[in-house]
Order: C-alpha cells, then sequence, then structure tokens
C-alpha cells in the first residue's frame, strides 16, 4: 500500500461529517485521497469537490478515485482558493481540511522536508511551481525576520541563537541541504538541551513560511462554515498547536450567540450562534493506530455543526 494510503483518524473523519444522501462535500486537502475515497464509498449519491496543491497527490488521487468517476471533481491548487472552484450557489454538506503534511512529502528525499535525511535538498515547496524554497528563507532572509519566524512559526526557545548561527554559516557557505541545517540547528543549542529531535520546532518553522500555511487560514475556515448549509459539519484535523488555535477559537467564535451586557434588557448586538461545537476536547488517533502510524500522534481533529442556514 503506497504511503498516500494512510489517512488520519479515518472512521472519526466520516463519522464526523455524518455523510447525507446525495451529499455535496469539500476535501480541502485531497493527498492520496484516503478521506475522499471514504466520503464516496459511504453513499452511492454522495457528489466531492477537492483539491490539493501537490501535482503528484492530484495523480494518485485520481488514480485512487477512478472508480467514482462523474462524482468527483479534483483540481490543483490551494484549498483556500476554493472560491474559486465552487459555483456561487453550492452549499455544502460538509467541508475537511487535513491541514498536515503527506507522509510521500515527507519520505521523498527530494522534496527536502525531513530534517532525518540529510543529503535532501532544501525545498519543503508542498506545491512545486511555487517559486520560494526552504533555501531561499534559509540563505536570504535577515537575521531578525529569520528569528520572528523560527519564534512565531516554531514556537522555538532557542530562535535569536539559531538565526544568528544561520547567519554565520552562511556566510562561509550557502546552506543548501536539510543535513546541514539541521547540524547548525543542533549546535546552536546548549548541549543539555540537545536530542535528535531539536531541529523539527526548526523545519516546522521554515515549512510554514515557505507554504504560507497559517496566511488566510482563518478567513477560509470562516468562508467554508459560511457555505455550509443547516446540518453541515466542518472536520478539521491540524499538526501543531499555532493550526489548531485558529481552527479553535473560529469554532469558538461561531458557537457564540448574544455578547450584549447581562444588564441589557434586550440584545441590541444582533449576533447569533452560528455552530454547535462536537468536539468539546479535540479528538485524537487510538493508541492502535499511532502505532502503525507515528505521524498520527500530533493530530487533533475538532468538529462543528451549523445549526443556521
Amino acid at each position: 500500500m503506497s504511503a498516500y494510503h494512510h489517512p488520519i483518524m479515518l472512521d472519526e473523519v466520516i463519522e464526523g461529517l455524518n455523510i447525507k444522501p446525495n451529499g455535496l462535500y469539500f476535501d480541502g486537502t485531497c493527498g492520496g485521497a484516503g478521506h475522499s475515497y471514504a466520503i464516496l464509498e459511504k453513499d452511492p449519491a454522495a457528489r466531492l469537490i477537492a483539491t490539493d496543491k501537490d501535482a503528484d497527490a492530484v495523480e494518485e488521487a485520481n488514480k485512487r478515485l477512478a472508480p467514482f468517476a462523474g462524482r468527483y471533481r479534483l483540481v490543483r491548487t490551494d484549498f483556500k482558493n476554493f472560491e474559486e472552484i465552487l459555483s456561487p450557489d453550492d452549499r455544502l454538506d460538509g467541508f475537511l481540511l487535513d491541514l498536515g503534511v503527506s507522509s510521500h512529502q515527507i519520505d521523498d528525499a527530494e522534496r527536502g522536508f525531513a530534517y532525518r535525511i540529510a543529503e535532501a535538498p532544501l525545498d519543503m515547496r508542498m506545491d512545486k511551481r511555487s517559486a520560494l524554497t526552504a533555501a531561499d528563507v534559509v540563505n536570504g532572509y535577515a537575521e531578525d525576520r529569520l528569528k520572528r519566524i523560527l519564534k512565531e512559526y516554531g514556537e522555538e526557545p532557542f530562535a535569536g541563537t539559531i538565526a544568528r548561527s544561520i547567519v554565520r554559516e552562511r556566510q562561509k557557505a550557502p546552506i543548501s541541504t536539510c543535513g546541514a541545517l539541521k547540524e547548525i540547528v543542533e549546535n546552536s543549542f546548549p548541549p543539555k538541551f540537545r536530542s535528535a529531535a531539536c531541529a523539527r520546532q526548526t523545519f516546522q518553522a521554515i515549512r510554514i513560511e515557505v507554504n504560507g500555511e497559517l496566511e488566510g487560514l482563518e478567513t477560509c475556515i470562516r468562508k467554508l462554515i459560511a457555505r455550509l448549509g443547516k446540518g453541515g459539519r466542518a472536520c478539521v484535523i491540524s499538526f501543531h498547536s499555532l493550526e489548531d488555535r485558529v481552527v479553535k477559537n473560529v469554532f469558538r467564535d461561531l458557537s457564540t450567540a448574544c455578547t450584549c451586557p447581562k444588564d441589557f434588557p434586550i440584545c441590541v448586538c444582533g449576533r447569533v450562534k452560528q455552530l454547535e461545537i462536537l468536539t468539546k476536547k479535540p479528538l485524537m488517533a487510538s493508541e492502535q493506530e499511532q502505532q502503525a502510524n507515528p505521524r498520527s500522534k500530533s493530530a487533533k481533529l475538532r468538529i462543528a455543526e451549523k445549526i443556521t442556514e
């Protein structure tokens, strides 16, 4: 089975979407189509619109979804561009955003996502058409900008030291491989804090910058929720605290009704509760799934239901 074929929390997602007969669903991060396949398989009349930025993923997904020809449409683009794909009148019965990097992308040395693959080039682009690479960020950004990215996107406590080290080392020679960057990061840590995974947060931060992962995420989720019909479900899987915080805050905001002071005799804010949060705490992968797929350990699934038209 291909590495593409390991969708995270598949059963939980399908249950959370509550697939309706003849329903219209959006899978914004199709990957190898594991979730998409299950959506279309669940109901013989279900329809799907899906997106992915990665050409390899689109090719794989089209192969996987071939049995459902005529019931799905797959477009190579960022899910944040969904308004360019849906018609103005389309009302969704559910949507899924799986915000993680696919196993295929991590395992493909040429993609340069994994700090454990020493000779991999510093790339990290989910969409190979994008101009900006990880090498551009590492070798071209000013020290202050690098520090900010590492601190904000990686929540890296040694961001300042790592940024200084990167700037110092790139003056000697360009930093071109994952292994070279990993070594610089490790040497920036005090000895007692060094570990085999101490470069993880730096790589995460640079990947987020290269792919603009947080840019427009909140707005996109809000707009997708606005496209849900009454009873439609929103399912979002996140893999780090920054993404999860965005999802949690949007769900919380849209599940809040009147915010007028309690001593007001009538509501003047006009605020209407739009969502019912179905996961008070995010769902996590089962122990069995985590053992079978260690990359599922950090996944968090939040689900909400639209209660207004």
